[in-house]
């Protein structure tokens, strides 16, 4: 990939063009965020109104990451196989409706199903963005291009919960979920005018249901795959089960209402903001001078935020525990563009789409989807309130360790893979 002309026309990277292609799914991912991340800071009040458990609160949770799951790869095929745009723009529109619909619940069954829903929108869109975004660039910085993409993740969160939980307080819990249907569909129109790469096709794969299940193979076949997902998994296990209970955490412990909650979490993914593109210029750094430097990002930031979340509850939000809170979401941030990175390093043109939507079923169902639930299930048994759930949280960041621990495993066989696809062409859309 290179902005140079062959003979066979080649996808020209960089200017306008992979700057609005960088922009709408920076966007998009922001309010992937915001309408999935509101969902925590209503959890308090939509519990009391709906007379729901903490288990129940956090599977309805895990059914919307099991929902991105469960449908990532396989829709993240079809995206390698039709178009990124269309499928980005189709996404958006589905994900957004479902969250306006999350507002009209009115028991636990019809809480979880605009959920699952929600999910299954949101699935096809992260592999099609990260694929989009990283043939828009060329390889040198791809890094820091998916590091400003990234931005979206504690923007859209700390988004979701400060207004989430301002409307939430003053207009009730099934408000912010009317509001933040509107501008996902607003940009979902604007994703079908985004500039998108010629479809590959695998010489090696078949089409149809066959052709699926052998693009399958030739990605879960790379020696890296074997430690990277499973780390991946548990990673992921200790971040989401943070993201999601913190709210409903400081509430317990601080005695205040969402909204005062909301603001605090919402102060504290602003701050890291500036974790996504740090990573993302960290990998590129690091990779430069070893080959292994972008697996390491993730391990290192894994291990670190992962003593942080317990030092921080330990504290009980005091000053110096909210000032490392900020520390570990700048930490825990700078992970994400890094690994989402070596998913497009490691993979052929044909399958990056599908790459990153198996980093997205790795990562929520080999623990990130159970997370939220396990999470609720533990702080129940424990006598729930306070105590009960900082004891859950806590135990989440030993899950993470682990997780830490392969990638560093994972380190080992990445640069032989992505050597093997270091010389492949990124044509432009006919």
């Amino acid at each position: 990939m290179s902005d140079s002309h062959n003979e066979v026309k080649e996808y020209r990277t960089g200017g306008w063009s992979a700057h609005y292609v960088l922009i709408i799914c920076t966007l998009l991912y922001a309010i992937n965020y915001m309408d999935r991340q509101v969902f925590s800071v209503i959890l308090q009040p939509m519990k009391m109104d709906l007379g729901l458990t903490d288990a129940e609160c956090g599977l309805a949770s895990t059914v919307l990451i099991l929902g991105m799951a469960l449908f990532s790869f396989p829709i993240a095929h079809m995206v390698d196989r039709w178009s990124r745009r269309k499928s980005i723009g189709l996404m958006a529109m589905l994900w957004s409706g479902f969250t306006f619909l999350t507002g009209l619940a009115t028991n636990f069954v019809t809480v979880i199903i605009p959920r699952a829903f929600v999910g299954l929108g949101e699935a096809g869109f992260v592999p099609g963005g990260t694929a989009m975004i990283g043939a828009s660039y060329a390889k040198e910085k791809r890094g820091r291009a998916l590091g400003i993409f990234h931005i979206a993740i504690p923007l859209g969160a700390a988004a979701g919960v400060m207004l989430g939980g301002v409307i939430s307080a003053s207009y009730g819990w099934r408000t912010p979920f009317y509001y933040f249907a509107i501008p996902g569909v607003i940009l979902g129109i604007l994703a079908f005018f985004m500039k998108d790469y010629k479809t590959a096709v695998d010489e090696s794969a078949s089409t149809g249901i066959k052709g699926f299940f052998a693009a399958l193979g030739n990605v879960l076949k790379l020696p890296t795959i074997k430690w990277f997902y499973p780390a991946l998994g548990l990673a992921v296990f200790m971040s989401t089960s943070v993201l999601i209970w913190l709210p409903s955490l400081i509430m317990r412990v601080m005695n205040v209402n969402e909204a005062a909650a909301g603001m605090l979490v919402g102060g504290i993914g602003l701050t890291a903001i500036i974790g996504a593109p740090l990573g993302g210029i960290l990998s590129d750094f690091w990779q430069k001078r070893n080959s292994r430097g972008r697996m390491y990002v993730p391990a290192l930031a894994y291990l670190v935020s992962a003593v942080l979340i317990v030092v921080v509850i330990l504290t009980k939000f005091s000053p110096l525990g909210i000032a490392l809170a900020v520390f570990y979401g700048i930490v825990a941030s700078m992970a994400v563009p890094a690994f989402a990175t070596v998913s497009q390093d490691i993979v052929p043109v044909a399958h990056k789409g599908l790459s990153m939507g198996l980093v997205v079923f790795a990562q929520y169902l080999f623990g990130g989807a159970w997370g939220p639930w396990l999470i609720g299930w533990l702080s129940d048994l424990m006598g729930g309130g306070a105590e009960g759930l900082s004891t859950a949280v806590m135990l989440s960041a030993v899950v993470g360790v682990v997780g830490g621990i392969f990638f560093l495993v994972a380190a080992r066989t990445y640069p032989a893979d992505a050597e093997k696809v270091r010389r492949e062409t990124v044509l432009a859309e006919s």
